[in-house]
């Protein structure tokens, strides 16, 4: 039996690169992308079939799936959504080109790249659209609005496009981690120092506090799990036989999921608060 094609994005690190070397070993053929060509050469220096993927680019894109196609023909079993970024800054502080980019990224080249594969699931008849979400999909923290609303938006379309699939054989699956041990706050600090005029915003000693948070090393908050628990997730999304339009990973995920239908909005708000500030102490 030929394995099943999956294809994967931001699979330069972390959860990504978990995801890919974990599938993998599971007999799955895996197309782990990444942005940057020295990643795509450490990739395939690890043994994974490689191929640069930026989702910010629409050509990037369809010249990846292009070369997959080619080598598949025309198949491909899951599209794992992975890729994203976290953009900090209080809302107030984001110029419209920085959102702008935070979304061209997490949501707009993660719904062309679906766009894209669905007609092969179509004719196929069968297909897993993963995407990997957040917590921050479900509530927000402050400082975190780009890529709460990114992740919001991806939630909202996904629901939508899950409605829209029904009957196709193709599912899609959200899966929402909490804090998972990887590079995202390496690649947030450097977001925020390229974006974020911290010296004249009103919010400049939070800032100076945030950027503590994300240059300590150790977890970046507790109950952090590696990214083998998301890859427990994925694997089944991918292979069960009715698979669950969502699954939480790690308990701050089911904590919030909980708190989110119980508390009124008041309440909500003052634990988010409360996170957030002793997140910054």
């Amino acid at each position: 039996m030929n394995p099943k094609n999956v294809l994967i994005t931001g699979c330069s690190s972390g959860i990504g690169l978990c995801l890919a070397q974990g599938l993998n070993a599971r007999g799955y053929r895996v197309f782990a992308t990444a942005r940057q060509p020295a990643d795509v050469a450490n990739l395939r220096a690890l043994g994974l079939e490689s191929l640069r993927l930026d989702l910010a680019d629409t050509d990037s894109i369809q010249a990846a799936l292009d070369a997959i196609f080619a080598l598949t023909g025309g198949t491909l079993f899951a599209l794992i959504n992975n890729g994203a970024y976290g953009q900090p800054g209080a809302v107030e502080d984001l110029r419209r080109e920085v959102l702008r980019e935070q979304f061209e990224t997490n949501l707009f080249g993660t719904v062309d790249l679906s766009n894209r594969v669905i007609p092969a699931m179509r004719r196929q008849g069968h297909g897993r659209i993963v995407q990997i979400s957040s917590l921050l999909g479900l509530v927000a923290l402050p400082y975190r609005g780009a890529y709460t609303a990114s992740k919001y938006a991806l939630e909202g379309l996904s629901d939508t496009l899950r409605l829209e699939l029904h009957g196709s054989g193709i599912a899609v699956c959200l899966v929402e981690p909490g804090p998972v041990s990887s590079h995202f706050r390496a690649n947030a600090h450097a977001a925020y120092r390229k974006n974020i005029d911290a010296e004249n915003s009103a919010h400049r000693d939070i800032y100076r506090a945030m950027e503590r948070r994300l240059t300590k090393p150790g977890p970046a908050a507790p109950f952090t799990l590696p990214p083998e628990a998301v890859l427990a997730k994925v694997i089944a999304a991918l292979e069960s036989r009715k698979p669950k339009s969502r699954y939480y990973v790690t308990f701050p995920t089911y904590l919030f999921a909980v708190l989110r239908r119980l508390l009124p909005n008041p309440a909500l708000d003052w634990v988010l608060r409360r996170v957030s500030r002793g997140e910054n102490r």
